[in-house]
Order: structure tokens, then sequence, then C-alpha cells
């Protein structure tokens, strides 16, 4: 299934926002904080795809939370390959 543009764009801003306000000290001190919240957060926009793309972008968008300068263009490769190509209007 090719799910539109924008909710890729969609993905990616949620990521950031969610990367933006980890701090490991919340992960480790506060019990009600779990990652797969945000990631599942992060997620929603494209929960249309199959498991494996989900799967893959599930362990990719951890990963940037956690440390978006080691992890982001892996992400940005994993959702250019899954986007539609843009078209010209």
């Amino acid at each position: 299934m090719t799910l539109p543009q924008e909710q890729f764009d969609e993905l990616l801003q949620r990521t950031a926002l969610a990367s933006l306000f980890y701090y490991p000290e919340i992960a480790a001190d506060d019990t009600e904080y779990n990652l797969q919240n945000d990631i599942e957060y992060c997620l929603e926009p494209v929960m249309g795809l199959d498991a494996d793309d989900l799967a893959g972008l599930r362990t990719l968008i951890g990963r940037v939370i956690a440390n978006p300068s080691a992890h982001r263009a892996a992400l940005i490769e994993l959702v250019i390959e899954l986007a539609p190509e843009p078209t010209e209007g």
C-alpha cells in the first residue's frame, strides 16, 4: 500500500518533536515515561504500511529519538524508500 507523502512528512515531524523532548534522565527516573509510547505516536500517520516496513520504522524511530545525530540519516533514507515519488503539478 502506498501512502501519501504528507503522512511520511508527519511521521518525520513527530519523530523530530519526540527527539527534542527526550532526555535519558527522564527515561531512567520517570516510571511513567515509556519510549514505546513515543514511537507509536510517531508511527500513527503511517499505520497503513505492512508489518515489515513498520518494524523497520519502529526500530529507527526509537534510535532517532534517543540519538538523533547518529540515526537521522538512516530514518530519512528509509522514509525516502517507502514514500511515493513526488508528482509535478
